[in-house]
């Protein structure tokens, strides 16, 4: 018995309301006409990638901080309006966030 069956179980009156899921799901970032800087660096011989340049709320941007690092599988920060990834992932974040959207400009290498 899984969780949504207990609930069933605790309320069988409530029905859920579907705009609350598809909300869940979708990610309400703010989108800008300036692009996104991603450049490639190397802090004491490792290579990162820097992400900045973002217009719209500090919360949009580490909630997009945090869903790269998810999809990518790879540890990094947020400070000073930046998004830090550790790793060569220039083409791979790229594409996701044109995927998003987003306009994203290449620099360095």
């Amino acid at each position: 018995m899984d969780l949504q069956d207990q609930l069933k179980n605790l309320f069988p009156d409530h029905t859920p309301d579907p705009t609350e899921e598809a909300a869940e799901t979708e990610s309400n970032l703010w989108l800008q006409d300036d692009p996104i800087i991603c450049k490639y660096e190397k802090r004491k011989g490792k290579p990162i990638t820097i992400l900045e340049g973002y217009t719209g709320a500090t919360e949009d941007f580490k909630k997009l901080a945090k869903e790269l690092k998810t999809t990518l599988s790879v540890g990094g920060s947020f400070k000073d309006d930046k998004i830090i990834i550790q790793g060569d992932y220039r083409d791979r974040i790229m594409t996701l966030l044109k995927e998003k959207g987003f306009n994203v400009k290449r620099v360095g290498g």
